[in-house]
């Protein structure tokens, strides 16, 4: 008897590679140091304040970004894994001005709940190249405009570093 295989296939999730004209220390510690952080890690004519930031394994984050078109929009999140200067991972969630979760995120009804970001860091000679991976189907994130943003981030952080 021929046993059913099942069709469905899973949707194709968020990578986004970039190389930056800095030793992947410096990106890492972009990534990661609050006070660098703040000057790119928001979309074109946002801000950001990043409330709290413990990048160690099982430490959280908090933050708020103002968003003069569509909103604010509060986060909390944990670092799932940190390995310097190779990878960053960590969740991520919407919650409320208090720290509340949101069961909705504001975004898309079909827009997960919690995200886990992936980011891997290499070296390439005196350059870094990284690679962003979200549990994001990447359809919904270019839907939502989140796709745009992290390139927009991306240019902001090339500013900063470079």
């Amino acid at each position: 008897m021929e046993q059913s295989k099942n069709t469905e296939t899973k949707p194709k999730e968020v990578w986004i590679s970039h190389l930056c004209d800095a030793p992947r220390e410096v990106v890492f510690k972009a990534w990661t140091e609050p006070e660098q952080l703040k000057h790119w890690y928001a979309p074109d004519d946002c801000t950001i304040d990043i409330l709290s930031m413990d990048v160690t394994p099982g430490g959280t984050f908090q933050t708020y970004i103002h968003n003069p078109t569509y909103g604010d929009c509060w986060c909390k999140g944990e670092y799932l894994e940190v390995v310097y200067p190779e990878k960053l991972v960590f969740s991520i969630y919407i919650t409320d001005p208090e720290g509340n979760r949101l069961a909705d995120s504001g975004k898309d009804e079909k827009w997960p709940g919690t995200i886990i970001t992936t980011v891997t860091f290499k070296a390439i000679g005196d350059k870094c190249s990284f690679t962003l991976h979200q549990t994001v189907p990447e359809e919904l994130a270019k839907q939502t405009g989140a796709y745009q943003s992290w390139l927009q981030m991306f240019n902001n952080l090339d500013s900063l570093i470079s």
